[in-house]
């Protein structure tokens, strides 16, 4: 009696980890969905396990780890959205792991207006002028990003270099796949464009 008790005790989870992955189908939320998933698979372990079914069990580990992580990736991008303020400072360096490292002259000139769009920049030393529009950009931040939300696709000024400067250029390939890996990095571009669309809306009135 107790092994019946039991052995539909388990079947019962079994059930009940059908029923969460059938509900994953009609969530909207991504984080819920991890949830449901896991849930599912967590039960799919009992089940497997006390059923000795160790191919479905393996998968089920295997799945289970994979969305913990999805899981946390999704909270922590939801934390840092929350946490990032207007005041808060940029953080634009881990460009420098993905970027091709330039190093030029005072006067040189980067691009020119008008040029075809092929990469962004990062500064990690010296300083830039963008011309026709006495802005300056100094070392810790990104330009030209603009460009590559521009259906134009050409460069809309020409910048030079007031000194001595270090940029790390990324192409749009590996500025996509930088925004891909680093989600911090990307909401600190998205804040930095919206900020400039707003400025030079109020600019033009």
């Amino acid at each position: 009696m107790e092994f019946i008790t039991t052995n539909h005790m388990i079947e019962a989870v079994g059930w009940l980890a059908v029923l969460f992955k059938l509900a994953t189908f009609s969530m909207n939320s991504m984080i819920w969905l991890r949830v449901l998933v896991i849930l599912s698979s967590v039960c799919f372990v009992i089940y497997s396990a006390f059923f000795q079914i160790w191919p479905f069990l393996a998968i089920e580990i295997i799945l289970l780890s994979m969305n913990a992580y999805r899981l946390y990736e999704l909270i922590a991008l939801r934390r840092l959205v929350t946490h990032m303020t207007d005041d808060s400072e940029a953080d634009f360096s881990a460009a420098m792991a993905y970027g091709k490292k330039r190093e030029i002259q005072a006067g040189d000139v980067l691009f020119e207006k008008g040029d075809p769009v092929d990469s962004l920049y990062y500064i990690a030393e010296g300083l830039v002028e963008i011309e026709g529009q006495d802005v300056t950009v100094p070392a810790g931040n990104i330009f030209g990003e603009m460009a590559f939300f521009n259906s134009s696709a050409q460069r809309m000024a020409t910048v030079h270099c007031v000194e001595d400067t270090v940029v790390y250029e990324l192409n749009e390939k590996r500025f996509t796949r930088l925004q891909y890996e680093d989600p911090k990095f990307a909401m600190a571009v998205m804040r930095l464009v919206t900020k400039r669309l707003v400025a030079n809306a109020a600019h033009t009135h």
